[in-house]
């Protein structure tokens, strides 16, 4: 059974996506900004009207583009980036307000309230004011409330991104409890989420899907240039030689993991933490086109080629912008495949 068949088009924003999410699977949407990762979340919320297209959730369409179910009908629980908790009612109230308002009686509502908070490891929270919650609290209350009205699909944009580092890693835990069995569409910047929770991955560039599979294939192999950003992979394209690849860039790399006939298009990953830069310029050698601060390192863009040194290694070769360099890779560290994955 499939909980999520939709095909999203939103013409204003120039969106285009079809997504599949079975039953019991957790899919993440990654992609820029603006690549259509909200209007998704919107659309199967029933927050956004689409112009074509169609979305089902649980077996039932809700949304053809010419009629829509509006959100409470749906049997979709949201988690945003912010709780949003009802500041006047204490946090048993806040999860039980989704149960009460789809008709069930107050103690009903209360004991699948109390088993949520369960759930996430908030139930010793029952009393409290949404104000005296931290934000690590809030956000596991949030996520017991999008429980307690037992959601067939589970939507999660963004949940931890406004968080500090510990408290990411208790909504995290709480949100692995949450999409357990169930079929769930998770939005996220944060690649340990997409390895932590999903069991398959989206990506989206300009309201387009262009890549989707496995994690460990999407993020180790990746062939998108976000998909390869957000591993923290630099991605080269080029044709396959007999050793390796020859970047489109020019000169070749070797590599010690290749799989691609010769004279085939190829695609080749490493990080560039590997990579090694010397001011030799000859033979292979490209020109320093940025200089980018990252994570306490400096990235060096040179062309289609990625090096991360540190500051002091980029003060002692002296590098500037339209510096002449060489990017060398050590074989064992480049990984050549074909376009397709």
């Amino acid at each position: 059974m499939t909980g999520v068949r939709a095909r999203v088009v939103v013409r204003r924003r120039d969106v285009d996506v079809t997504l599949e999410v079975g039953a019991d699977e957790c899919v993440a949407v990654i992609g820029p900004n603006g690549s259509g990762k909200s209007t998704v979340v919107e659309a199967l919320a029933g927050l956004l009207l689409i112009d074509d297209g169609h979305v089902e959730l649980g077996g039932a369409r809700v949304s053809d583009g010419r009629r829509t179910v509006p959100p409470h009908r749906r049997r979709v629980g949201l988690v945003a980036q912010r709780p949003d908790l009802f500041p006047f009612l204490d946090v048993l109230r806040n999860v039980a307000f989704g149960p009460r308002a789809t008709g069930a009686g107050r103690a009903a509502a209360d004991d699948r309230a109390r088993r949520a908070l369960a759930a996430v490891g908030a139930d010793q929270l029952v009393d409290r004011a949404p104000g005296t919650l931290s934000g690590g609290q809030a956000q596991r209350v949030a996520v017991a409330r999008a429980l307690a009205t037992d959601p067939a699909v589970l939507l999660l944009d963004e949940p931890t991104s406004a968080l500090d580092v510990a408290a990411r890693d208790e909504v995290r835990s709480a949100v692995r409890t949450a999409v357990a069995g169930r079929s769930s569409v998770l939005v996220t910047h944060d690649p340990v989420e997409v390895v932590a929770l999903a069991d398959r991955v989206v990506v989206l560039e300009h309201g387009r899907v262009v890549e989707q599979g496995d994690p460990t294939a999407v993020l180790g192999q990746p062939t998108s240039a976000f998909a390869a950003a957000f591993s923290g992979l630099a991605l080269v394209r080029g044709i396959a030689t007999g050793g390796g690849i020859a970047p489109d860039g020019g000169g070749e790399l070797t590599s010690a993991t290749h799989a691609v006939p010769p004279g085939r298009p190829a695609l080749a990953a490493y990080h560039p933490t590997a990579a090694v830069l010397t001011r030799d310029g000859g033979g292979a050698g490209r020109t320093v086109t940025a200089l980018e601060p990252r994570d306490g390192l400096v990235r060096v863009r040179a062309g289609d080629l990625l090096a991360d040194l540190t500051l002091a290694r980029v003060s002692a070769l002296g590098l500037r912008v339209g510096e002449p360099v060489r990017i060398d890779v050590p074989a064992a560290e480049l990984t050549v495949y074909p376009p397709g994955g």
